[in-house]
């Protein structure tokens, strides 16, 4: 039971005499060199995997008008065939197979990419702004194979895939992040995560090869479509960190994940950097004064957009950091909120008012009450006199109301200050203009110092 009719070992148990030995030593052997698993010959599985195998290997470029529509169709078929044998397999799969899949997955997805074809959509298209990306004719077929790698990865030995999935290959895979196509960075992205999680030899040097692109990024380019997939891979990695965390961690946050906030592109991927980054200080709350301290010293100074997204971050952070650290940060913070609800543009000003509404930020700006005061009633009353948004001044209405419940008597000698620093300023104007005046009327009266002198001629004869 379970043996074949035509397996050397059912041959030798009709015929075991040495004439038949030598007969069979002496015919020449049909087929492939390859043993399948099980140990017997090729079966019809195996046949299926290399045919089909080999006619994936066939790239097409979907732009060449020479290329047959029915090749295209037929790759895609075996394509689907592979994926469905992968499925149904059984058994695990021999080496050679291994080989020759990897090969055709390299053949496929390890192609240049075309330059980009809209330059500004880096830089100012929004994360989910589809309307600006460019979707690769080749994805039918690339989806097919992202689907077979992934299958390979999550399903194979690591120690059986580390001779073909080695450091060259996923420094390829690192590269295609650049494509524009959003459904391939996406199929990329879960590519890559596996490959992290059950590659563990591999895990330092693809948190290196992550952290040099990021910073080629920050540094030089500027200019990559992939930062958010690859930042979602981050947050996935550090959401896995033990505590206390190691130094080499600390420092990807110091010299790659908070410089991110300086680059022109930030508003494409702040979402994914500030994840990364509350990640970091709800592990160690202790690090939030220098995260805090750190953000504030990338403000920007005229992009509106990436101010509200910075206060938001800030609002969130505010909510993971050591109370401890509140004094301290309480004047930086909120001098900074205060020079934001004064901005002309309405929407910063809206989104630092709101920020009043958060109970953490309250109690943090309570803390320091003595030197934050001062700083915010100047900021409320400027914007109650001069502001020109009717939605700002009402915010700012209710924002005055909260503090003045806060602390009426503190609220109030504020105001005095107020009063007692613009009558001081009144004056100043009113003796620099006297001042002036009377320049301008000492420079109108009549000079003899600057009237012409007599001459005095003296005759020689």
């Amino acid at each position: 039971m379970g043996i074949r009719r035509d397996s050397p070992r059912n041959s030798l148990k009709k015929k075991t005499t040495l004439k038949h030995l030598f007969e069979l030593d002496s015919k020449p052997y049909v087929g492939r060199p390859l043993s399948s698993p099980s140990g017997g010959g090729i079966d019809s599985k195996h046949k299926e995997f290399l045919s089909a195998i080999s006619d994936c290997s066939l790239v097409f470029t979907f732009t060449d008008p020479q290329e047959s529509p029915s090749q295209q169709d037929l790759k895609r078929l075996r394509l689907i065939q592979l994926v469905s044998l992968l499925k149904s397999l059984r058994k695990p799969l021999h080496e050679h197979l291994v080989s020759r899949l990897v090969s055709m997955v390299s053949v496929n997805l390890f192609r240049p990419l075309p330059p980009p074809s809209n330059s500004t959509s880096i830089i100012s298209a929004l994360p989910d702004d589809d309307e600006l990306s460019t979707f690769t004719p080749l994805w039918p077929h690339l989806q097919l194979v992202y689907d077979i790698l992934l299958r390979l990865v999550v399903n194979l030995d690591p120690k059986k895939l580390k001779d073909y999935i080695d450091h060259r290959f996923i420094r390829n895979l690192l590269f295609l992040f650049q494509s524009e196509d959003p459904r391939e960075r996406e199929g990329l992205k879960n590519v890559f995560h596996r490959i992290y999680s059950r590659f563990t030899s591999y895990r330092s040097f693809m948190r290196k090869a992550m952290s040099d692109l990021f910073l080629h990024y920050i540094f030089e380019t500027e200019r990559h479509y992939g930062i958010g997939e690859l930042l979602e891979i981050w947050g996935s990695i550090i959401n896995g960190f033990g505590v206390p965390l190691k130094e080499e961690h600390k420092l990807f946050l110091m010299r790659v994940l908070l410089p991110l906030h300086k680059a022109k592109g930030l508003q494409v991927c702040h979402r994914q950097v500030a994840y990364c980054v509350t990640q970091f200080v709800q592990k160690e709350p202790a690090l939030g004064g220098i995260v805090v301290r750190r953000i504030l010293r990338y403000w920007p100074i005229t992009n509106c957009h990436k101010e509200v997204l910075l206060i938001g971050e800030l609002e969130e952070l505010v909510e993971n950091i050591d109370p401890d650290q509140y004094r301290t940060l309480a004047v930086p913070l909120c001098s900074r909120i205060t020079r934001c609800l004064n901005s002309c543009n309405s929407q910063v000003a809206e989104r630092a008012m709101y920020v009043w509404n958060n109970e953490q930020f309250v109690k943090m700006a309570s803390a320091a009450k003595e030197e934050v005061f001062p700083v915010v009633v100047q900021g409320m009353e400027s914007n109650l006199k001069v502001h020109w948004s009717k939605s700002v001044k009402q915010l700012t209405e209710n924002v005055k109301s909260m503090l003045e419940e806060m602390d009426p008597t503190l609220y109030e000698k504020c105001l005095r200050e107020i009063d007692g620093r613009e009558s001081e300023a009144r004056r100043e104007q009113i003796k620099r203009q006297q001042r002036w005046t009377e320049i301008e009327m000492a420079a109108a009266k009549p000079n003899h110092f600057l009237q012409p002198t007599k001459s005095i001629y003296v005759s020689s004869h």
